[in-house]
């Protein structure tokens, strides 16, 4: 899980916007909560997750390509998941609110994806979320996060036979059991999204796709937590109708009937949208790893422009394309800023049109904001920024809202209003702890945003 949390180097000017929009409010978060682990629960509230927005026709395709592919290219050849009720157990180093984050994450799965599933402490368990700690994952697994293995129940269990023929995915029909190994010492937030998405996959498809931008299912990692559409994905890999052992084309027979029943407004949904263009090139793929991962910001800027030429000549128009763009901005040299604003606002216009792109938008919006910060552009920031806020919230990632806060504190103190800013900085606090993992990183986040002027 790579987290795209920096700020833009390019340091250039933007058009001035007129008019500052009214501050939105906050949710306030008790003080005595600011000094401490802090859930998503007391944070956010109730989940408020965005409903599907594409169409039931594009929704079935992104069903079979996440259903009957891996994340390496290797085919499925037949449907699989659990039959019956299932239970889910916590095992190893639990952090503090390993507990109640997955707690919350089986009432979400009960209620709004419509499954079975319940947490044991003692008993038998189709599922098992086990915390490792990241120095000794990284050991076997060095370029994870965290995973889901089928046919294991404990770390020491994989660690003893990582190669066992029982851990490849295409062999399972029904599902047995599954383990998800999760980081035991990281932040909050981190644990929380390794928890929602490795638990959703043990429960339904296990693909990622750059090309949706409503999931979290896609390796962007701009959603962090199960949206509206995991939900009906859920929902559909569960229904009845469908069982395990099934082939894609009796799979995709069944689908269009199914959504118009879970999900009737989809027959409405972006009606007027091609279905996208499937599969992604390898090529493209092994571009975008390589920029995310690259030693040093000169490879990440030349891999995100090899993936940039190769979206451009597929000619995309969805959230790869935009992605690609993002990249190329993120890590353009200082020489490049025009262009990478360019390429900021581009995505951000592709984002806008996309089904569900509000929150990969306020993403970009973020390091947009942070152009028009160090240009002096604060009414610029301040709209950036009330139109990012919202989907931040409601997609519960405390890092991207803090983020967004502390930027937008800093224009309000640059237009006289210090009382509101440092009001929002307060705010900030809970939302930045949880994302960014203690108060001194909410202080250095504070830091680095404040010194965006200065540069």
């Amino acid at each position: 899980m790579i987290r795209l949390m920096v700020l833009g180097a390019a340091l250039v000017g933007l058009a001035a916007c007129a008019g500052p929009p009214p501050v939105p409010t906050t949710r306030q978060v008790p003080l005595d909560v600011q000094t401490r682990a802090i859930s998503s629960a007391a944070l956010f509230g109730a989940p408020r997750p965005y409903a599907p927005e594409r169409s039931n026709a594009q929704i079935a395709q992104d069903i079979l390509e996440l259903g009957f592919r891996l994340e390496s290219g290797r085919e499925i050849p037949h449907f699989s998941r659990f039959e019956g009720p299932v239970a889910l157990r916590l095992a190893g180093a639990i952090p503090p609110l390993g507990t109640v984050e997955i707690d919350r994450l089986v009432v979400r799965l009960r209620s709004e994806a419509g499954l079975d599933i319940r947490r044991v402490s003692d008993a038998p368990a189709q599922i098992v979320v086990e915390f490792v700690p990241r120095a000794e994952m990284r050991r076997l697994v060095p370029d994870a996060s965290c995973f889901v293995l089928p046919n294991m129940s404990s770390w020491d269990e994989f660690r003893a036979d990582p190669r066992a023929r029982r851990l490849d995915w295409t062999q399972v029909v029904t599902r047995e059991k599954a383990l998800v190994i999760a980081p035991a010492d990281t932040t909050v937030q981190e644990m929380r999204d390794c928890l929602q998405e490795e638990v959703g996959q043990a429960l339904g498809p296990l693909n990622d796709l750059y090309r949706i931008g409503e999931t979290v299912f896609n390796d962007d990692n701009f959603q962090t937590a199960l949206t509206g559409y995991d939900m009906l994905i859920l929902r559909v890999w569960n229904h009845p109708s469908l069982r395990p052992g099934m082939p894609r084309s009796e799979v995709a027979e069944r689908l269009p009937t199914l959504l118009a029943q879970l999900n009737p407004r989809g027959g409405r949904a972006a009606a007027n949208l091609p279905l996208d263009p499937v599969p992604t090139p390898a090529a493209w793929t092994t571009a975008i790893e390589g920029s995310l991962g690259a030693a040093n910001r000169r490879q990440s800027f030349a891999r995100a422009q090899t993936a940039l030429r190769i979206a451009l000549a597929e000619g995309w128009q969805d959230e790869r394309l935009a992605f690609s763009l993002f990249l190329a901005a993120r890590f353009a040299p200082p020489g490049e800023g025009t262009r990478a604003i360019e390429a900021l606002a581009s995505a951000a216009a592709i984002y806008g049109a996309r089904p569900g792109g509000a929150v990969p938008r306020a993403h970009v919006d973020l390091h947009l904001a942070a152009q028009a910060l160090a240009a002096g552009q604060h009414d610029l920031v301040l709209r950036l920024t009330e139109s990012a806020i919202t989907p931040a919230r409601r997609s519960e990632n405390g890092a991207l809202l803090s983020s967004l806060m502390l930027m937008r504190a800093e224009a309000l103190q640059r237009t006289g209003r210090a009382g509101m800013a440092e009001q929002l900085r307060r705010d900030a606090v809970p939302y930045a702890i949880f994302g960014f993992g203690s108060r001194r990183a909410a202080e250095n986040r504070r830091d680095e945003i404040a010194a965006l002027i200065e540069q």
